[in-house]
């Protein structure tokens, strides 16, 4: 579960080293690209059997890809990777707390705005597109979590993902063309772009699906909260972003409400 969240976030880190070169949009469409034929190649879903109840989830989740990727490397290009995580991680916090109805949970919900405000501290000088661009990353995320629960209901094994991630490939093809003809495809971009699509697409997959062989889901649940944090160790270690001392608390506030969530929901569901 470490080497999955370290891998995420470390591969973040790498990829936004190519911003000045080909910015978050070439990123991601390289990202893109490495996903689809990494997945497709191995995953062969059988696209001409799929139905049209099959597809539309699948297409809308190829759209949800590209959008939470570039929401989440221009909010990483504009207020750091630490920032932009934590504000990306409000999407799976959200969908676990708008499943519950119990009073304590939306004390829950009042604690992790607070860790925002702490996070961000808005003001004057604060960079309202990058947050604003975090907060949509986690919108897709909730998206994504609960078109994935519908994708698996209707397609076997990750042939859902695999057939979305070619979808996302394709509406990045005309950035990649784009790109090309202007010649902004340095190797050193595309490399760090490459590394970033197999470190935060392909390496996690592999290994949340074996680590989910042996440990609960709620246990699962609870430890992505370290995601926040190696984000923002990744981003001082592989881009020099010093988070401030509000920043760290606020990333410590959000990963607390999200433990204590998750293990509330744990313990709701045992009791049914």
């Amino acid at each position: 579960m470490l080497a999955s969240a370290a891998s995420n976030q470390f591969g973040a880190a790498v990829g936004a080293g190519a911003f000045a070169a080909i910015g978050p949009l070439g990123v991601v469409a390289v990202r893109q690209f490495v996903g689809a034929a990494v997945l497709m190649t191995t995953v062969r879903p059988p696209l001409r059997r799929f139905t049209r109840r099959q597809w539309w989830p699948v297409i809308v989740l190829g759209g949800v890809f590209v959008v939470m990727n570039l929401s989440l490397y221009t909010a990483v290009d504009r207020i750091g990777l630490g920032l932009a995580v934590t504000l990306e991680f409000l999407g799976p916090l959200g969908v676990a707390l708008a499943a519950s109805r119990r009073l304590v949970d939306v004390g829950a919900a009042i604690a992790a705005l607070i860790g925002v405000y702490v996070l961000v501290l808005p003001g004057p000088s604060s960079d309202v597109w990058g947050i604003a661009s975090g907060l949509l990353a986690g919108a897709c995320w909730a998206s994504y979590i609960l078109l994935s629960r519908l994708i698996g209901q209707r397609t076997e094994g990750l042939q859902g993902a695999a057939a979305s991630s070619s979808v996302a490939a394709a509406m990045s093809l005309p950035v990649i063309v784009i790109f090309a003809v202007q010649g902004r495809f340095t190797a050193p971009a595309v490399l760090a772009a490459a590394v970033a699509g197999l470190l935060c697409t392909v390496v996690p997959y592999a290994l949340d699906l074996l680590t989910l062989r042996f440990v609960p889901a709620a246990a699962f649940g609870v430890f992505m909260s370290v995601n926040p944090v190696l984000a923002a160790v990744a981003g001082l270690v592989v881009l020099a972003q010093v988070p401030a001392p509000h920043e760290w608390l606020g990333v410590a506030i959000v990963v607390a409400v999200n433990v204590w969530v998750t293990v509330r929901g744990s313990r709701g569901a045992a009791a049914v």
